[in-house]
């Protein structure tokens, strides 16, 4: 395998945003009580690859939620690690080609900027995004930069009480 298995699950207001202008998620508060899949889907991954600001965010936590995964952070500046992660630099094939030499098999790409990067190098496999009936006219956007263009197949969609729609792709 010269490469884990690498998916996506986020969540984004109808308008596109994973995150509110300060990088916080509370939008998402309201939505957290209905299964959305999230916890199925954390167990098959073994590995969390984030982005710095989505890293910082985290660490603004009560608690670190990843005790249970390897966490692999992507960053240019070499940080000193407080939860037994790694920092990591480089192409996303080389980084994958690094986290698979650790033992990953399936790894979870969590921030905007990280699954866009994956996307470019087509090494993204899956994508789940579960859209929440709010507008933010603002924040951090799923893609902020073109990832160019990409042809994804739907596997399958969903729609909860609370207003969400899941969408299921494949790459």
């Amino acid at each position: 395998m010269d490469r884990p298995k690498v998916s996506a699950f986020l969540g984004t207001s109808l308008d596109g945003f994973i995150a509110e202008p300060d990088g916080g998620f509370a939008f998402l508060k309201p939505f957290e009580q209905e299964d959305n899949g999230y916890r199925g889907f954390y167990a098959t991954v073994d590995t969390l690859l984030m982005g710095r600001r989505t890293y910082e965010t985290v660490l603004g936590f009560d608690a670190w939620p990843f005790a249970d995964k390897r966490v692999a952070v992507l960053s240019r500046s070499q940080r000193t690690p407080r939860f037994n992660e790694r920092f990591l630099s480089g192409e996303p094939r080389t980084v994958l080609a690094a986290l698979a030499a650790l033992g990953a098999r399936h790894v979870y790409a969590d921030g905007g900027e990280v699954v866009t990067q994956l996307l470019a190098a087509r090494c993204l496999d899956a994508l789940v995004v579960t859209v929440v009936p709010v507008v933010l006219g603002e924040g951090i956007r799923l893609f902020a930069t073109s990832p160019g263009t990409h042809r994804l197949t739907l596997e399958s969609s969903r729609t909860f009480a609370s207003g969400m729609v899941q969408l299921r792709y494949r790459l």
